[in-house]
């Protein structure tokens, strides 16, 4: 199971995730992919932790820990010396392991980011725009990556995984909310962002809407402790989102299931419009322009909104209390159609912001009417700003090396 020759083609988001091991034979990448998972998960294991989580024999669970030490995998630890018998000794994830490059191509903004095997951030890039042009992104990814690859050993540039990308689907179809030329933005309509990217890299590329991306890295690299069903929200430049069942990723047979930003709100006077019209950070933007604002820091600067003067003070409220309301909605609606457990509110805003928009959600799903509903709890993400990248690079290490938390599809 190196990092360059796993085989591909991750189990579908839809099924139940498989639990248990099998000590058939031909189940040795099954098997690993259950061990990685679980180590991943809980931290550095013993053998007889692994084959009690598992069911699989001691000697089968010895084989398999032994092979992924030897492939650079497992790291040991210190033995666990307990009063009887041999010491136990836990095996956890080589951070040297593999590595994973995500990609997010935004409509604001694009990202690159390197990680390691345990999802630690090894390097980050990031061009901000006023709009994307297919050309311009595969002149940043190409430099960027090379720029990364640069500052890594021969040996860490051999166990480089894969490259996600994160992008909107059908890009080329909100050209008059992202403010951009038609014609630029329908050079999309016929580019194969995938294909051009594979075309210059030996490494896999993968491919999944941005959105549903950030609902990935919370699940892969998030701290949402036990929960295992749950609705996600990103907001950025769009609003969108996710849907995670039984602890992995479903996103569908076409790929946009939990396309929430095209989810049916209340708007003004009443009248219905779509999330992505309302709680989309475009339209903070739009109310900053409309009063001589300048407001590209909204792009540059996500981590600084609220040191940048008292300006933005009055659009910034009047922005929380819509796109609240707009979220408890869309939350609400969600519920009625599966229990979900919580509702996860993650996006490009420092986390302040994210605070008070979440306690905004609260308290405006306590005005609606949710008689013969179960509420899900409303909670902050924990991946933060950088989630679609996170999970653009969470593609290639969910799709090589995991038992299927996530499904990357092969084209948009």
């Amino acid at each position: 199971m190196e990092a360059g020759s796993l085989r591909h083609g991750s189990p579908d988001a839809a099924e139940t995730p498989q639990l248990r091991g099998t000590n058939q034979s031909g189940m040795r990448d099954q098997n690993e992919r259950l061990v990685l998972s679980l180590v991943r998960q809980s931290g550095a294991l013993a053998k007889s932790d692994i084959a009690r989580m598992t069911g699989l024999s001691a000697q089968t669970v010895s084989v398999i820990m032994r092979e992924l030490e030897v492939e650079g995998l497992l790291l040991r630890q210190e033995p666990i010396r307990g009063k009887i018998g041999q010491p136990s000794i836990p095996m956890a994830l080589n951070p040297e392991g593999a590595f994973f490059i995500g990609l997010k191509i935004g409509r604001r903004s694009a990202e690159l980011v390197l990680i390691d095997f345990l999802g630690r951030t090894r390097a980050m890039l990031q061009n901000s725009y006023g709009y994307p042009t297919p050309q311009d992104t595969i002149e940043f990814v190409k430099s960027g990556i090379a720029q990364m690859r640069a500052g890594l050993t021969r040996e860490q540039d051999k166990r480089i995984a894969g490259l996600g990308v994160a992008m909107p689907f059908e890009l080329w179809n909100w050209v008059d909310t992202a403010g951009a030329p038609r014609e630029i933005m329908d050079a999309w309509r016929n580019r194969d962002i995938r294909a051009d990217l594979q075309a210059l890299f030996s490494f896999p590329v993968y491919l999944q809407n941005d959105a549903t991306s950030a609902c990935g890295a919370e699940l892969v690299f998030g701290d949402m402790g036990a929960l295992r069903d749950f609705v996600y929200f990103y907001i950025g430049a769009f609003a969108g989102g996710g849907v995670v069942l039984n602890g992995r990723l479903y996103s569908g047979p076409t790929g946009n299931a939990g396309a929430l930003g095209s989810m049916p709100v209340p708007g003004p006077g009443g009248r219905p419009t779509q999330l992505i019209d309302v709680a989309s950070i475009a339209v903070l933007e739009k109310a900053l322009n409309a009063r001589g604002i300048e407001a590209a820091y909204l792009w540059t600067s996500p981590e600084e909104w609220q040191d940048l003067g008292p300006d933005m003070g009055p659009d910034l409220d009047n922005w929380i209390t819509t796109a609240s309301e707009a979220l408890a909605y869309a939350i609400v609606a969600s519920a009625s159609v599966i229990d979900f457990e919580s509702a996860v509110i993650d996006g490009w805003m420092p986390a302040s912001i994210r605070a008070r928009l979440v306690q905004a959600v609260q308290s405006a799903i306590g005005r609606i009417d949710v008689e013969g509903l179960r509420i899900p709890s409303v909670r902050e993400g924990t991946v933060g700003i950088h989630a679609r990248a996170m999970g653009g690079a969470s593609l290639p290490l969910s799709e090589r090396f995991l038992i299927g938390s996530t499904a990357p599809s092969r084209g948009v």
